[in-house]
């Protein structure tokens, strides 16, 4: 087990380091002519970001002080985006490379031949005198002086392309074949790096402004009518940490205050850290408003964090924990369960303990952080699962591999007679940046099919 371990590392850091020189040929060694401070500064650069990015996962995992976190964090983890980026736009910069060259051949060989057809047309001699016309009289010029030759500069005006010879007179020559290659990789490469910074500070502008409001529609068949139209903020991954702290998190609860919910869910993966750290960071909490109040379930990276001080302290602020519980609300039952991640720690999900003895003909909504959790849900008859954790694969093309991994990627979908809903998040892991899947905050809606 341990050789096999050894040997997918090994394999991991070949592959890394590979893409990394590549990315460092195209961008630096192939738009330079020779050795020189811009490759090395190229190197510098893709060396230098991935020691802040290993530095910057290594010190969050690590628990190093704050402060390291916060100066690691934005330049580490921007660039994990920025590399991501720059990769698959020179990849892509491979097949605009022989077009654009073939492109540049094509227009030379055009000059070539304009050239050589205006070289094969004869001048008009200005001293040519029509047949039966007279020689005009003109008066006698000076003789001029006969002036030295230089060496050297017979064969420099009678040279192709010097200034007064033949067709290379009349336009600039096509490029030559090395300086036409470096040209196309100087475009390919300009290119494929605007293309990278502008993706990466799009997304990231994104998810600083704050996560948009969705808004969904399910029906529940055991949904009475007195609870048609009960509205259920969702929010899940908010990721408050060494990037997104205090603001960010009072953006997120402005969010979800202004579409005046009757409950509010948080789904797990709040916070990235410890309470010491980041317990100012998630004091905005206090501030959320709902009619039956806001409740809170663990996700993974709260068990990477401290969960049972965490739970404690999302008490304090107001919101209500469902470790493996279960609450009657007017209309429908409302369950929560540890995410699976608290399982090494004793402190799994527990489904029989949370659903175990309810009265099934009433509407029952269970959150958990995890959509690999419905088919537990299923089983336990819930009409609807209410998750997050996917980011929605965050970073295209993510979503390949987080949909992979996931039953449901993202949004609403049906497994028997139970429905999960799954959110994107709020916030981010790791690059503080979305590409393909924006953040949201999600306000379901209940209706009653007997309304």
């Amino acid at each position: 087990m341990v050789v096999v371990f050894v040997l997918v590392a090994l394999l991991m850091v070949g592959v890394l380091v590979t893409a990394n020189w590549y990315v460092w040929r195209r961008l630096f060694r192939d738009t330079t002519s020779a050795p020189g401070p811009v490759r090395r500064i190229g190197a510098a650069v893709i060396a230098g970001g991935w020691l802040l990015a290993v530095g910057a996962l290594v010190a969050e995992r690590a628990g190093a002080p704050f402060w390291l976190q916060r100066v690691l964090a934005w330049p580490g983890f921007l660039w994990l985006a920025l590399s991501i980026y720059l990769l698959l736009a020179v990849l892509a910069g491979e097949v605009v490379r022989p077009l654009l060259r073939w492109a540049l051949e094509r227009r030379a060989a055009a000059r070539r031949t304009e050239g050589a057809e205006a070289s094969a047309v004869p001048a008009e001699d200005p001293k040519r005198i029509p047949a039966g016309t007279a020689p005009p009289k003109t008066p006698e010029t000076p003789e001029t002086p006969e002036v030295p030759e230089v060496p050297g500069t017979r064969e420099a005006s009678e040279a192709p392309g010097a200034p007064g010879s033949g067709a290379g007179s009349t336009s600039p020559g096509p490029l030559a074949v090395p300086s036409r290659r470096l040209f196309v990789s100087r475009v390919v490469a300009g290119a494929a790096a605007a293309a990278a910074v502008g993706t990466v500070g799009y997304g990231t502008y994104g998810v600083l402004s704050g996560p948009k409001v969705k808004r969904v529609t399910v029906p529940l068949a055991k949904l009475p009518r007195a609870a048609h139209g009960f509205r259920i903020a969702v929010v899940s991954d908010i990721h408050l940490g060494p990037v997104l702290g205090r603001g960010f998190a009072q953006t997120v609860v402005d969010t979800i205050n202004s579409t005046q919910p009757d409950l509010i869910a948080v789904v797990g993966d709040l916070v990235d850290g410890s309470v010491k750290d980041l317990g100012p960071a998630a004091a905005p909490l206090a501030r959320l408003k709902a009619r039956h109040g806001a409740y809170f379930v663990t996700g993974n990276h709260e068990y990477f964090s401290g969960a049972e001080q965490w739970v404690a302290e999302v008490r304090r602020l107001g919101l209500l924990p469902l470790e493996n519980a279960r609450t009657e609300l007017p209309h429908f039952d409302l369950a929560g369960v540890n995410d699976i991640a608290g399982e090494d720690e004793g402190q799994g999900p527990d489904y029989d303990r949370a659903l175990g003895d309810r009265d099934r003909s009433r509407a029952c909504v269970l959150l958990a952080h995890q959509p690999v959790q419905i088919h537990d849900a299923v089983d336990h008859g819930v009409d609807l699962q209410l998750s997050g954790h996917t980011h929605g694969g965050q970073l295209w093309p993510g979503n390949l591999v987080a949909g992979a991994a996931n039953p449901t990627l993202a949004g609403l979908d049906r497994y028997g007679d139970t429905q999960l809903y799954v959110s994107r998040g709020a916030g981010a892991w790791g690059p503080p940046t979305r590409v393909g899947a924006p953040s949201d905050i999600t306000v379901i809606e209940l209706a009653s099919r007997q309304a």
